[in-house]
Parts: C-alpha cells; structure tokens; sequence
C-alpha cells in the first residue's frame, strides 16, 4: 500500500449515522430473546458465554463498563499478572492464551493477554457482548416460580440520575456474574422473597479453600437464576481468594456445563 497516492473511500456522514442505527437495531431485535443472559463480562462470565455458545445456545452479555475482564485487569495492587492453576489451564491453553510455568500445576499469566483472548475466543465462539448496559432488575413468571429475563438500561442514564424506564430481555437461564455484591440475585432476593434466595456474604480470605468452594458451589440458586465467579461467594457464604483466577473460569465453565444440562431436561 502506497500511502502518498491511497484513494480513502467517502463515506457521508448521514451515511455513517445510518449504518450504525440500522445495524444496532438490528441488534437489539434480535436480542430481545435468549436462551442466556450473562451479567457481567469478567473471567467468568466470557467463560460461561463461551461455552455456552460453543453448544449452541443463543447467548448475550451484559457489561456495564466500555471494557471486558472484570477484575482481571487490576490484577492484583494493579500488578499487571495473575494466577492460575490447574486445571484452569487446560481452557487457557484452548483459547491460546500463554501460561508461565513457576511450580508444578501453577501459573503465570499477563493481565492484558488474558482479557483480549477470553474476550475474542468468546465473541468467536458465537457470543454476543454489549457494553454500557446496567441491569437493575429480573424479570419473573409464576406457575412454576422462576426468573425469565433482565431489565436493562444504559449504564450512562443511570450514572447521571435520569429516572428512565427499561426495556425487558427474556431468558430461558440468566447468570449473574456480577462479582463480588452477586448484583443479581440481590435484587431478585429482596424483591421476589418467595424465591427463598438467603444471601449471608462472602468472608475473608482463605485461596486454598476458597477456589475449590466456589467451583463446588457454582450453579442454579433459584430456577432460572444462577451464580458463577465472585457472585457464588457473596450468595454462599465463602471465603475470597484474590488474584489466583482458576476458579473463575472453572466456574464459568461449570456454570455453562449445568444450564445446558438443565434446559435440555427441560
């Protein structure tokens, strides 16, 4: 390419207003309905929407920042690695993400690398991820009792105290992987009491126990609603880890693991 003689294709602005529009709507059409939601685009939640995808299933996240990864870009003290043990690093490794071998079944990996390749290895797997979306509220159905979907709004509108209505999303499953404050089912717990959803909050932290008790524990919380990542300790009761994330994207994978199993009996 010769930059000096480069013909740059023109492009109206109308034009660019257009196409954007008319693309996002088709979007938003379409997302309407799911088999999952996913809130929060953290390890877990990419991990989850991953796999989830790879079996088919119609799967969007909600995210409520411009960005992906959760608390992976902060690593730890905003020291730019984490860890990972196995066999955590079997799904890295399936995503091409590089691992540092420092002990037997332990690892290093690089912050930015880790975020970039779940998120492209989840997009590609057929995910969809939608930035700057909050959501505040579930939708629910009676006769079975279960949660069937989200209310969402932009991030932006809630940020600047703009009381606006939201729209509804259905779901046949909705995971919240909100982290640590398990957002979701904090609503769902106090505004539908007869889920029966008890949250104690999670405790101080214990890794060695703490990542195999979340993985343990990941999965449906009420029908319908599941917890993965941090938002299983905060719903159990468990001890946090800090920056080891095998656990997360173990969760995800769990969590992906039970929803298909729980749809497909259904």
């Amino acid at each position: 390419m010769q930059f000096d003689s480069i013909q740059i294709k023109s492009v109206e602005e109308s034009k660019i207003s257009r196409y954007i529009i008319e693309y996002t709507m088709k979007d938003w059409l379409d997302l309407i309905q799911n088999d999952v939601v996913i809130v929060g685009a953290g390890p877990s939640g990419m991990a989850a929407a991953y796999y989830l995808a790879k079996a088919g299933l119609k799967t969007v996240v909600f995210e409520r920042r411009l960005s992906f990864g959760g608390g992976i870009g902060g690593g730890a003290m905003l020291f730019h690695k984490i860890v990972i043990e196995s066999p955590a690093d079997e799904i890295l490794r399936e995503m091409g993400i590089k691992l540092i071998k420092v002990e037997e079944g332990v690892y290093i990996v690089d912050t930015a690398e880790f975020m970039a390749k779940l998120a492209a290895s989840t997009i590609s797997a057929g995910a969809k991820i939608i930035h700057g979306i909050t959501v505040d509220d579930v939708i629910f159905r009676e006769n079975p009792l279960r949660v069937a979907g989200v209310a969402v709004e932009w991030t932006a509108t809630q940020m600047a105290g703009l009381h606006v209505d939201p729209i509804f999303i259905s779901a046949k499953a909705v995971v919240d992987a909100t982290g640590h404050d398990a957002e979701v089912i904090s609503v769902a717990s106090r505004k539908i009491p007869e889920l029966g959803i008890t949250i104690p909050g999670e405790k101080s932290a214990y890794s060695e126990v703490a990542e195999k008790l979340t993985v343990e524990n990941t999965g449906m919380v009420a029908p319908g609603l599941y917890a993965t990542g941090m938002a299983v300790t905060e719903v159990k009761g468990l001890p946090r880890m800090g920056p080891i994330f095998g656990a997360m994207v173990l969760s995800g994978k769990k969590v992906a693991e039970d929803i298909i199993r729980d749809l497909r009996n259904s």
